[in-house]
């Protein structure tokens, strides 16, 4: 960065904006107006109406350090340490995916059951399997007021986050999180069980881009050999521990849904949907548990 007493937004947005662009960031503008503003604490609006304010030497030290963060391949929300799913501000750490906005869509596919059996029951049971931020598992609580969250996970310290997370949105009084591998820490039934679990084949690890291979924890990533060691997992603990009439909700890879639509009608499911992302991709399966 320019070694400088003051410099304006403008001009510092722009000479962030061109080094990202010269390193072949993929959304240069987005990540040189995210980082100033959060690293400056300032609006958008601060940075149309006020162009010419000057950033002092501290202030552009702390975007100085985090541009260079970037610059080396760390996501940007890694760096500013949250990331917003499905209207909640989520704080991240080394133990959690980052929630993506393609995700969104397996909590919508799963609202329309979560408020039918809230109506039919007086309350709906959620267990979220390999939690990470509590994602999946707080936005459909911030949907229903009459459900809870049951969350498991094997990192601690997503655990920790998840629960920071709950208490952050309020939300902590009606969810649980336990350390455990898929269904090992958790006893009864539930009426929703959801998981993104990890999908990716070992071998294409190694292929992933640098915001993700370097980044997010590859226990959340590794899938094994096929992608489908999780499915198989969750498939063999799932009828035991849903509902009748219960429901199941999974994200999974682009070319997966055969595979583990196998699975889950194997072990006793039926498969109500699949749903498409917003590009087009394959992206979640929903099944059912028959009501008798």
């Amino acid at each position: 960065m320019v070694e400088t007493a003051a410099m304006t937004l403008s001009a510092l947005q722009k000479l962030m904006r061109e080094r990202f662009e010269a390193a072949g960031l993929s959304t240069p503008r987005d990540d040189a107006r995210l980082l100033l503003l959060e690293t400056l604490g300032l609006s958008l609006t601060d940075l149309v109406t006020r162009p010419d304010q000057q950033v002092d030497a501290a202030g552009l030290e702390s975007v100085r350090e985090r541009m260079e963060r970037r610059l080396r391949g760390e996501p940007v929300h890694r760096i500013l340490g949250h990331r917003e799913f499905y209207g909640l501000q989520l704080g991240l750490s080394a133990g959690t995916l980052e929630p993506r906005p393609d995700t969104e869509v397996l909590v919508e596919a799963l609202a329309p059951n979560l408020r039918r059996i809230a109506e039919e029951k007086g309350a709906c049971r959620i267990l979220d399997l390999g939690t990470g931020t509590g994602a999946l598992a707080l936005a459909l609580l911030s949907i229903e007021a009459r459900a809870s969250a049951v969350a498991t996970d094997v990192s601690g310290n997503a655990l920790e986050t998840a629960g920071a997370n709950a208490a952050a949105l309020g939300l902590g009084n009606r969810f649980a999180a336990f350390y455990g591998s898929w269904f090992a820490s958790v006893e009864g039934l539930f009426d929703i069980i959801v998981s993104n679990p990890p999908y990716i084949r070992t071998s294409v690890i190694a292929e992933l881009s640098v915001e993700v291979r370097d980044h997010d924890p590859h226990l959340a990533l590794d899938g094994g050999v096929d992608g489908l060691d999780a499915y198989r997992a969750i498939a063999a603990g799932a009828v035991d521990h849903l509902a009748p009439g219960g429901i199941v909700g999974l994200e999974i890879g682009f070319d997966q849904r055969d595979e583990v639509t196998a699975l889950f009608e194997d072990a006793g499911l039926t498969r109500l949907r699949a749903v498409q992302d917003l590009g087009g991709n394959d992206r979640a399966l929903i099944f059912a548990r028959p009501a008798v």
